[in-house]
């Protein structure tokens, strides 16, 4: 918290009075405040998600149909007045972003197709072991499985199946909205693109906290391992949040972490213990090493910025003064 009013604020930097933040010729406050004001905001917003899902008292678990509807409500009601929270940091610290709301919050039609693509090709390249687990342990063929995939019944009994939308629609859709669309315009302006990818996804780790509390009511393990698994779980989303906040901001759009959300929670964190005690350990192993390798090797050329047009951060960070941002380019 001390860095947040130090030096080393890109807000408003007086270093070189030339070269004034636009925020500083509007009148706006000090950047202590305007840091004060965005981590307030993305607190708030944090908060608000977390407590809209315990608005509804219910004794049954967090897994019933019922409770998951009532928590569709309550979430999509909190998601959809997000952009206001955007809207009214916008107004306290009289930032002026250079382009509308919704795109800086990466609804836009530029690149569409390369952002809603080529982050999840990358997503599944890193996923290659656990996709060649999930086809070595499949009972069925890949033409059965296409068959099953692409199969109508199969989508409609997806989409009535309540856990099915909230692992992969509502869950991926809401959490990147919150979580990356409205916090990264807020904190980026105050603590750089770099160091915003790693600060946002502490909100979004610590949002998950809240399944310790469901897990001690319903006493689904010792506490010392609902513990140990929530410090787990904390870790894991922390770093997952980091790489789609790398995405938000290298390609501008929203679809892109959506997506590639809704694939990791279909695909759940790799069986690496798994993997080692398969029969076909070697090429498994193979498999993961491999996806990992290509991923490090194509992370920066599928994410060139080049790919997806004006990105809206870059340019609300050029107008408050930071013209070179490193994941700009």
């Amino acid at each position: 918290m001390a860095a947040l009013g130090g030096d080393g604020l890109r807000l408003l930097s007086v270093s070189r009075p030339e070269r004034q933040p636009e925020s500083a010729a509007l009148g706006g406050p000090g950047p202590g405040l305007c840091c004060w004001v965005s981590v307030f905001s993305c607190l708030s917003l944090a908060c608000s998600y977390v407590g809209s899902l315990y608005v509804w008292k219910s004794e049954l678990p967090r897994d019933h149909p019922a409770v998951i509807k009532r928590r569709f409500t309550s979430v999509l009601v909190v998601s959809s007045l997000s952009p206001l929270c955007v809207l009214l940091w916008r107004e306290l610290t009289g930032i002026q972003p250079g382009t509308s709301l919704f795109t800086l919050m990466g609804f836009r039609l530029e690149g569409i197709f390369p952002a809603a693509l080529l982050p999840l090709l990358l997503t599944m390249i890193l996923f290659l072991g656990p996709l060649m687990q999930l086809s070595m342990d499949c009972p069925c063929d890949l033409a059965d499985g296409l068959k099953v995939v692409l199969a109508p019944r199969s989508w409609a009994r997806c989409l009535t199946d309540m856990r099915w939308l909230r692992n992969q629609v509502i869950a991926p859709l809401t959490e990147e909205l919150v979580f990356r669309a409205c916090m990264l315009p807020m904190l980026a302006p105050c603590t750089g693109l770099g160091p915003a990818v790693f600060t946002c996804p502490l909100f979004f780790g610590v949002a998950h906290f809240h399944h310790i509390i469901e897990q001690l009511r319903f006493r689904q393990s010792s506490v010392g391992s609902i513990f140990l698994s929530a410090a787990f779980q904390f870790s894991y989303t922390a770093v997952f949040g980091a790489y789609t906040a790398f995405l938000f901001i290298r390609t501008g759009h929203l679809i892109g972490p959506v997506l590639c959300h809704s694939f990791c929670n279909y695909m759940g964190f790799p069986a690496v213990c798994a993997a080692l005690e398969h029969p076909q350990r070697r090429p498994l192993l193979a498999g993961y090493a491999l996806g990992v390798g290509l991923f490090l090797l194509l992370l920066q050329p599928l994410t060139d910025p080049k790919l997806y047009g004006s990105l809206p951060l870059c340019v609300l960070l050029e107008r408050t003064g930071d013209s070179k941002a490193p994941l700009c380019s």
